[in-house]
């Protein structure tokens, strides 16, 4: 009796065994594909290369005589000119500022969003994505810059940092009190500018509040400038430009 108990149950363990292993994976939902496919496509182009592709291929070669700029970072660059600030009127500059992006990012599409537009100068602004991410350490922040500015300076395009604009609290980041990190970024910033013949140009200055976050009515979220913002940056960045533009190498 017990060796058919025990038969019927080898059985039945058996057909649900082989049952399971013939059922097919559950097809995944249409949300799940899609969420699926756009990590895919975000892995395969992290740097954004895509982004701006289509506008460079358009872009007009270099004129005779004209000083191409182009303004290279992450948000505060690409809201420049836009949101009702304005963007340099009448001057060859080009924005090639994508929010969001960190220092590895800039470094990997540079030679696409920078060097095959043939400028003469780039101003690069960047920063507080990369403090803003733990994971990134300092040191990881400065080589991505001598990267750029290595690259920049290969190719003959002078080259203009510019400060990180002061901070007291990311808003998708809370309670990281990055203003410390950024003073401190910006006097490496600076005296990198020094020791390597580049120019350097303080936003911070202008722009901070006695808190080290920016001033009201110069922000809108605390992060990124309002027009007005803009405005007050604008003639400090276009002497940076002009400095550079003058150097002699």
């Amino acid at each position: 009796m017990r060796r058919l108990l025990c038969a019927c149950l080898c059985g039945v363990l058996g057909v649900a065994m082989g049952q399971a292993q013939a059922a097919p994976a559950a097809a995944p939902s249409s949300d799940q594909a899609a969420r699926r496919e756009a990590i895919q496509q975000r892995l395969a182009d992290w740097p954004q290369l895509d982004h701006y592709r289509a506008a460079n291929a358009a872009l007009a070669p270099v004129a005779a005589g004209e000083q191409r700029v182009v303004f290279y970072g992450a948000s505060v660059a690409e809201y420049w000119g836009k949101n009702g600030s304005v963007f340099f009127p009448g001057k060859p500059y080009i924005n090639r500022g994508i929010g969001g992006q960190i220092s590895s990012q800039l470094l990997l599409r540079f030679r696409q969003d920078v060097i095959d537009l043939h400028p003469a100068a780039v101003v690069i602004l960047e920063g507080t994505n990369d403090i803003s991410n733990s994971k990134l350490t300092p040191e990881m922040t400065e080589n991505n810059w001598e990267s750029m500015v290595d690259l920049a300076k290969a190719n003959g395009i002078r080259v203009v940092l510019t400060s990180i604009t002061p901070v007291s609290d990311f808003p998708w980041h809370r309670g990281m009190h990055p203003a410390g990190i950024i003073r401190t970024t910006n006097a490496w910033l600076k005296a990198y500018c020094a020791n390597h013949s580049l120019v350097y140009v303080d936003f911070y200055s202008v722009l901070v509040n006695s808190e080290g976050g920016m001033k009201a009515d110069l922000t809108v979220d605390g992060v990124h400038a309002t027009p007005k913002g803009y405005a007050v940056m604008a003639p400090l960045v276009q002497a940076g430009i002009d400095e550079a533009l003058g150097k002699k190498e």
